[in-house]
């Protein structure tokens, strides 16, 4: 863990004509979290999903460790993802959701479910259906998600949405916990505080362009 390493060189990309990003560059490691703050449409979401390869670029690289997404990687492994809210079972309990997305990984040592949900706040025993979650909790099973295989990269886009002042201040220390870690977190947010508090490097995106920030 800390040896993870995220280079993004010249990424270009465009939806029928539009482009969306444009010659973006930035390297990430272990250790760090880094944050990218945009309006609406600046491109932020689009970055995050080409990285993870769920969008190819159209001219450019991005490499994991030195593996070249769309060349070495189709998908980026051993990752925990908010991109968008998690399509759960609404009708199944927080902890049912995520045994059966682990199970789908072949795994079955449920503790670190029950660990996860802990350390966001949720109460794994219970039974309240996600039906009935009101959305912070929503946000905090997400999070659960995406750090319960103790993934070595976090991709977070808005992880805070929903959350009361309490929670926001809880999943703060969350991530500080998991930087500390070794772990590479990529966070975009609107909330200028959390990206003051959290990040260690600061990008803004603007009409597809990345631009690191002072400070």
């Amino acid at each position: 863990m800390g040896q993870c390493v995220i280079e993004i060189e010249h990424v270009s990309k465009s939806f029928k004509g539009m482009q969306v990003l444009n010659d973006v560059n930035m390297t990430c490691s272990g250790g760090n979290i880094y944050g990218i703050v945009g309006h609406n449409g600046s491109g932020k979401t689009v970055l995050f999903k080409c990285i993870c390869g769920f969008l190819r670029v159209d001219s450019g690289n991005i490499a994991i460790n030195g593996k070249v997404m769309g060349k070495d990687l189709d998908m980026l492994k051993h990752t925990g993802i908010i991109i968008e809210e998690p399509g759960y079972i609404r009708s199944l309990s927080g902890f049912r959701n995520l045994e059966y997305l682990y199970r789908i990984s072949n795994k079955k040592d449920t503790a670190a479910i029950h660990a996860a949900m802990l350390k966001v706040g949720l109460d794994p025993c219970a039974r309240k259906k996600v039906c009935n979650y009101s959305l912070g909790m929503r946000q905090r099973l997400a999070i659960a998600q995406a750090t319960m295989e103790d993934q070595e990269i976090l991709i977070l886009d808005e992880p805070m949405n929903g959350l009361d002042k309490e929670g926001v201040a809880e999943m703060r220390k969350f991530f500080s916990d998991q930087r500390s870690m070794g772990k590479l977190i990529l966070l975009a947010s609107h909330n200028k505080e959390d990206i003051e508090v959290l990040c260690d490097e600061v990008y803004e995106m603007s009409h597809g362009t990345l631009k690191k920030t002072a400070g």
